[in-house]
């Protein structure tokens, strides 16, 4: 069994943001859902999984192996897609993937298969020939899911992977890393919420930095139960104390605003119950924690 210790992580960029503060993790296979607004310091902690970057102190190990030390020991099992991956246009797909097979170490005659099943699992097969420069934003993310798969790695990370995929693509997705998820570990850092909802068996959620949870998904739906209910409400009473509710839904109705609320106050608006959902918790969470 895999197994990626993270301990007491800090990294503070130049302009003295305060990106992570003494994160730590213990991370065995399955997937890992990481969760957070923009700026929680997701994409600092993946790159610095990934080895691209240094923490200015703590550890990470893999099995027992200090990977700040030595690198490699996680570069020659890890498949990444980070949130700005780039690719060369005038290649086709086939071209593009072998670049990067070689890049890899992959033996040529090993690629050649996996490339052409690999673009199959991502619906590119009869795209293979065509440059990437006619390729729509999904289709280029799909390649950049493609080649995190090459060297059939055994940590994967995916930074925003789901980004511009239509419904369908995001369910093919998610079901290709439940078919391999328990004999790897994958980090899958989205702001999605229901991606991670589907195939998560552990989540870290992050704000300004730290590490505010890290637990099951059915710890953190427990959290909240009982917290969470419907109000119709009309729009003046919705907009004045908006500030008041945490809403994770609200839809805007003839007779008014029909409302999703999470937390311990929305008794008063005599609501109906409903059973919590990882957004809920995830909102919840948030808010409480650090306010708006």
């Amino acid at each position: 069994m895999l197994q990626l210790t993270i301990k007491n992580i800090n990294k503070t960029y130049n302009n003295n943001i305060h990106a992570l503060k003494n994160i730590s993790l213990d991370i065995t296979t399955g997937i890992l859902g990481l969760l957070g607004p923009n700026g929680a310091g997701k994409s600092t902690l993946l790159k610095i999984i990934s080895t691209i970057m240094k923490p200015d102190s703590g550890e990470l190990y893999l099995n027992g192996v200090n990977i700040v030390k030595k690198p490699n020991k996680m570069r020659e099992i890890l498949g990444y897609l980070p949130q700005d991956f780039g690719v060369y246009r005038n290649l086709n797909a086939v071209e593009f993937l072998n670049y990067i097979a070689s890049l890899k170490g992959i033996d040529t005659a090993r690629s050649k298969n996996r490339i052409l099943k690999l673009l199959e699992y991502v619906n590119l097969y009869e795209y293979r020939n065509r440059p990437l420069s006619s390729y729509s934003g999904g289709m280029l993310q799909r390649i950049g899911i493609a080649q995190a798969f090459l060297n059939d790695p055994k940590v994967l990370i995916f930074d925003e992977p789901t980004v511009g995929l239509d419904p369908e693509e995001r369910v093919n997705f998610r079901n290709m890393l439940a078919n391999i998820s328990t004999e790897r570990i994958i980090i899958l850092s989205t702001h999605i919420v229901s991606d991670i909802e589907a195939v998560a068996n552990k989540i870290a959620i992050m704000n300004n930095g730290l590490l505010i949870r890290y637990s099951t998904p059915e710890e953190l739906l427990s959290e909240i139960s009982g917290k969470v209910c419907e109000i119709n409400i009309s729009s003046e009473e919705f907009f004045r104390n908006k500030n008041d509710l945490i809403v994770s839904n609200s839809i805007q109705r003839t007779d008014g605003i029909l409302a999703r609320v999470v937390g311990n106050n929305t008794t008063r608006y005599k609501g109906r119950p409903v059973s919590p959902k990882l957004e809920d918790a995830y909102l919840y969470l948030i808010k409480s924690n650090f306010g708006d």
